[in-house]
């Protein structure tokens, strides 16, 4: 069963090789590098919007993670980002340089490091976000709202489905 608003296509050559694999394969292989092609395409545009408030990808994806969600354990900010712990420590120092984050220690854990915004990370996150949010909904306006939600639905499906293969 198809999500509403995806409309059936043919396939009789997905890909564009002399190579077949078998129609099952060259329809897998065929949207794995559709997939890859838009997601590193969009990753490029919206890293170069994010370069342009000074920030990098990561920084911004920590910004926005503390943002909507408030303060976090690095840990927790570190499997939100889908980045190494090492990494995530330079991300939140150079942050905290800035004047954009803080570190919290709790009293009666001093392992347990929480980092929130400061109040200019705050103004900083009020101000970029919705413009980048904005930017995004350009880029994806390539589609209609109803195909914007069946991709993101067979997007969530597939994900979902390799979770629990993997």
């Amino acid at each position: 069963m198809r999500p509403r608003g995806v409309e059936q296509f043919k396939f009789e050559h997905p890909m564009k090789t002399t190579k077949r694999y078998g129609r099952k394969a060259d329809l897998a292989l065929s949207m794995w590098v559709k997939l890859a092609r838009a997601h590193d395409t969009f990753e490029h545009r919206t890293a170069e919007n994010i370069r342009s408030f000074g920030l990098t990808p990561p920084q911004f994806g920590a910004l926005e993670c503390l943002g909507h969600l408030g303060p976090m354990k690095i840990g927790e900010l570190t499997k939100k980002q889908l980045v190494s712990g090492g990494n995530m420590t330079v991300v939140i120092d150079n942050l905290e340089k800035d004047g954009l984050v803080q570190r919290t220690v709790k009293s009666t854990d001093r392992r347990s490091v929480q980092v929130s915004l400061t109040a200019k990370g705050r103004r900083l996150f009020e101000r970029i976000f919705a413009e980048h949010a904005a930017y995004v909904a350009q880029l994806a306006s390539a589609l209609t709202e109803q195909e914007q939600t069946a991709l993101a639905d067979l997007l969530r499906k597939l994900g979902c489905a390799l979770a629990k293969s993997a």
